[in-house]
């Protein structure tokens, strides 16, 4: 939290400062180091990088902030090009909460803002809004209208307005590059473990809990079905491991995604059965809840009648006990 002290800024670790873009910073706001980036996923690559921020500022005795934006820089610049979202915006925030950050501004990304230039975005943002003393991003950052701007061109302009420049090696492993992109990949194939170790934790899957065909309830497995919001990253159709995520509750739940093609389904849909838990004693709907999604048991089929069905969904639970004991 920032403490404003006459001309100066003294601060001291507090609550996490949310602010709606760059034109809410306060009046007397001093000096502090800034990381800036889009930070979907928020996976191990994002934390480095807002870790080093974090430990910068802390050398400095400055406060970190994390400049981000909403929407998607990508959706703007090239409509109908907006990316599955690995993170909704409130558990980016917790996430992002949880690095040690002192201040998240999310900046809003419009058409006008997209078409500032490399030395504008750093004249107008990091300078005379944000007064950085350094700014840490990744060593592949680009920003400013096409993209003109990386690293190299903050190092070329931090002398001129008094900030430090540092790019961040990216994170990798067995020759690949930890990214938003490697990870989208990772769910869209459903292969959820290599996600979860891009990430340091499962994909998580958001949404609120609506009323379905109840079908579930009558075969024994009650489920509940999530409606997510548009451009979430949703694994690939089947059957997996996983936890519902409410508040602070965590409960084993099988996950079912895809269309229940054995009772004709089209409407692909994201649902869980919780496990050991009394359907009268977990009433969810209208709950905001996620998914955290684990491990992928097996494809989706389509049974020839609904005893093959109970069946399987009984060996699914047993499978779900065991993976997650």
């Amino acid at each position: 939290m920032v403490v404003v002290v006459g001309d100066a800024a003294a601060w001291q670790s507090g609550p996490v400062q949310r602010w709606r873009g760059v034109d809410e910073v306060p009046p007397g706001w001093g000096r502090c180091v800034v990381t800036v980036g889009v930070f979907d996923g928020v996976h191990l690559g994002h934390q480095q990088i807002i870790t080093r921020a974090v430990a910068t500022a802390a050398e400095l005795d400055v406060p970190a902030v994390v400049l981000t934006f909403d929407p998607h820089p990508s959706e703007v610049v090239r409509p109908g090009s907006h990316p599955a979202m690995l993170t909704s915006p409130r558990y980016k925030a917790e996430l992002i909460d949880g690095l040690g950050v002192d201040v998240m501004a999310v900046q809003p990304f419009t058409s006008e803002f997209s078409r500032l230039a490399p030395d504008a975005f750093v004249h107008a943002v990091l300078v005379e809004h944000l007064h950085a003393c350094a700014v840490v991003v990744g060593e592949n950052f680009r920003f400013g209208r096409k993209a003109a701007g990386d690293v190299d061109t903050l190092a070329e302009l931090g002398p001129r307005f008094g900030f430090a420049t540092e790019g961040v090696a990216l994170v990798r492993q067995d020759g690949i590059v930890y990214s938003s992109t490697f990870v989208r990949s990772c769910v869209a194939a459903g292969d959820v473990a290599t996600a979860a170790q891009t990430l340091g934790r499962p994909h998580r899957v958001e949404g609120v809990v609506v009323r379905g065909d109840r079908r579930g309830r009558r075969l024994g497995y009650p489920t509940a079905n999530l409606e997510t919001a548009r451009f979430t990253a949703v694994p690939a159709d089947g059957v997996y491991a996983g936890y519902l995520v409410r508040g602070s509750e965590r409960l084993p739940t099988a996950i079912s995604i895809g269309t229940n093609p054995t009772f004709e389904g089209r409407t692909r849909r994201v649902e869980g059965y919780v496990l050991d838990v009394e359907e009268a004693s977990l009433d969810l709907y209208g709950d905001h809840v996620g998914f955290d999604v684990v491990a992928r048991i097996r494809d989706v089929h389509r049974f020839d009648s609904v005893e093959e069905l109970t069946a399987s969904m009984g060996a699914d639970v047993a499978t779900v006990r065991t993976l997650l004991r």
